[in-house]
């Protein structure tokens, strides 16, 4: 983790490549206009930026608990 801030596109790329998350920065960029998307923060006046931390936060949040067969409730 080189970088503490992160893009739309590189975040995009992070939870897709290194998390296993296929997302896209439009789908990023959707959820920050409509809501329930990761924390982000704006440097400057337009340049959106995201924390690993607050990734895998959101990452987490959308996952379901573990599963152990597909006859269980969810």
């Amino acid at each position: 983790m080189e970088n503490k801030y992160l893009t739309r596109k590189e975040a995009a790329i992070y939870l897709t490549s290194t998390l296993g998350l296929p997302t896209s920065h439009k789908t990023l960029a959707k959820l920050a206009t409509t809501g329930g998307g990761p924390e982000y923060q704006h440097f400057g006046s337009r340049r959106v930026v995201y924390t690993f931390e607050s990734l895998i936060a959101w990452a987490n949040s959308k996952l379901s608990k573990p599963i152990l067969n597909s006859s269980q409730q969810i």
